[in-house]
């Protein structure tokens, strides 16, 4: 029996929004990057990641193991490739490790690092992957309009009703469940994907590409610009650019939110907004958790990076480049600092320590509104980013 398992690869670099989950449990486009290797691979997958996590993420090890790489995105070419390697092989392009296919005592030593492949077979094809946090954003159009032709190919599309205005019909696939009256969306743009049980109200203006996923709501008169992708039970309104909004988090109001990435169970006030774009339109630098510094990003637009649990008060202003890390609780008038570290309270005004049992009982309550539970290894694991975090917290 074949096992597949996703190793995390740039793990420190996607930071704060691996601190609480693999690499390859990130999403982006419609699916997660485990759902894509699944739906290829027809098989389950299990992760090999960060020792903290491995009691929610466990690795499933047998005889016979497939360790791929969790950054980056499947396509046919390189799962056929990594389906035929042998044992002791590893499938290798510019010094990044992509796959490996080891025996279960070669597996449980099993390292990413290039210096332990012994037999190499190198890749020459095409690979996306996501290096950093921002990378999910930048990739999601390509990311999003693969996973739209894999999910929709061979079916039907629920009807739209005749209330909508539509533009492109044979870019956009509604599945069982799906609620879309009034709205205007232009699919001539990229593909617009409804997931199950999803909710468009009136009024909305949506120009693809667009994933809006299981369950998913759209708040009446809501702008979105492509490519996006709301992820399932979230609720969204406002304008909203180029943004991937992971599962179970809130941005429900007016406000701008453009060019970024939210985590899970996070919460946007009202009116709030995040800048994209530097008023002297320079090259944007992002806080990078592998330099412990700003770094560069090659980008004229990049706007807000969150972590999980994290929320901010309404009419909050974030500048651009903006990094959040997990639990943190933002509010207050003017424009907070452009790194504000896991845990923190306050804003523009001073930061303090966000006690852990307060973030403990705020999850609890937020996660109950999703009917789901605040285990006792969530709390683990938020224990011990609250600990290897703690260096950031010098208010």
């Amino acid at each position: 029996m074949k096992h597949f398992i996703l190793f995390d690869d740039r793990w420190s670099d996607l930071l704060p929004l691996t601190f609480t989950r693999p690499v390859a449990d990130l999403r982006v486009g419609i699916l997660t990057i485990r759902e894509k290797w699944e739906r290829y691979l027809q098989s389950s997958a299990s992760f090999f990641t960060e020792p903290y996590l491995r009691e929610k993420f466990p690795a499933i090890i047998g005889e016979d193991n497939y360790f791929i790489n969790g950054s980056v995105l499947p396509d046919e070419s390189l799962v056929n490739a990594m389906l035929a390697l042998s044992e002791g092989e590893y499938l290798v392009k510019a010094n990044t490790i992509l796959a490996a296919r080891l025996g279960e005592t070669a597996a449980a030593n099993f390292s990413n690092d290039i210096a332990h492949a012994e037999h190499i077979i190198t890749y020459s094809a095409e690979v996306l992957q996501i290096r950093y946090t921002y990378d999910i954003f930048m990739l999601n159009g390509k990311a999003l309009e693969r996973d739209f032709k894999m999910l929709t190919q061979g079916r039907t599309s629920v009807p739209l009703s005749s209330s909508n205005g539509i533009i492109g019909g044979e870019n956009i696939f509604v599945e069982e469940g799906a609620r879309v009256e009034y709205a205007i969306i232009n699919a001539s743009t990229g593909p617009v994907y409804i997931g199950r049980g999803a909710e468009i109200m009136e009024g909305c203006m949506i120009r693809g590409p667009l994933a809006l996923c299981d369950h998913a709501q759209l708040k009446m008169g809501a702008k979105i610009y492509g490519p996006t992708t709301i992820g399932p039970n979230c609720r969204v309104g406002g304008e909203v650019q180029n943004v991937v909004i992971w599962g179970n988090s809130n941005k429900a109001h007016d406000g701008f939110l453009g060019n970024a990435v939210l985590g899970e169970w996070c919460n946007i006030g009202a009116d709030s907004n995040n800048s994209n774009l530097k008023n002297n339109y320079s090259e944007v630098k992002l806080w990078n958790y592998t330099a412990e510094k700003f770094l560069p990003t090659g980008l004229q637009f990049c706007g807000l990076i969150m972590g999980d649990h994290s929320k901010c008060g309404i009419n909050t202003m974030f500048n651009t480049g903006t990094v959040v890390g997990v639990s943190a609780n933002i509010f207050g008038a003017g424009y907070p600092r452009n790194f504000i570290p896991s845990f923190s309270w306050g804003g523009y005004q001073g930061l303090s320590v966000y006690p852990l049992q307060k973030a403990f009982e705020t999850a609890e309550k937020v996660m109950l509104r999703r009917n789901q539970q605040f285990t006792e290894v969530d709390k683990r694991i938020l224990q011990h980013i609250y600990m290897i975090t703690e260096k950031y917290r010098r208010f």
